[in-house]
């Protein structure tokens, strides 16, 4: 009774390990779930950006940004920047090369290396752009990598 008792955990053990390799081996290496950024209000304001990105094995504080999508507001126009702790903008430095604008979309797959210090922490940003009363207003949405 020993041994089967013995057996049966052992096929248990099996079972979950496989099961539990599974899902890890389906996700390529090193990609993490891409960053959903939002910024301004509802109707015409309203802008959305994706940045599909993954880490590079042995580098710290670096990663590889893979895909940048942005969807501007029918009254905007939007970029989506990192905090380079170099950057001219203010310390924050675009990852795409223009900005969509009018409720235009963009899709670039920039595959740049960003990296900082291993204190600095990196953040990607929506900031959208657009006048009103001939004041220029910004709205931001920061999410950290």
């Amino acid at each position: 009774m020993r041994a089967s008792a013995l057996s049966a955990t052992v096929a248990m053990v099996a079972a979950t390990l496989a099961g539990g390799a599974a899902p890890a081996a389906a996700a390529p290496a090193g990609t993490l779930p891409p960053i959903d950024l939002e910024a301004g209000t509802a109707a015409l304001h309203h802008n959305t950006a994706r940045v599909t990105y993954e880490r590079v094995d042995g580098a710290a504080n670096t990663f590889r940004i893979i895909t940048v999508e942005a969807f501007s507001g029918r009254r905007d126009c939007i970029w989506v920047e990192w905090n380079d702790p170099d950057g001219w903008n203010n310390g924050w430095s675009r990852l795409h090369s223009e900005p969509p604008c009018d409720g235009g979309n963009l899709l670039e797959r920039p595959d740049r290396i960003i990296t900082a210090p291993k204190d600095h922490p990196i953040k990607v940003r929506l900031v959208a752009y657009h006048h009103d009363n001939a004041v220029d207003i910004v709205h931001k949405d920061v999410a950290k990598l």
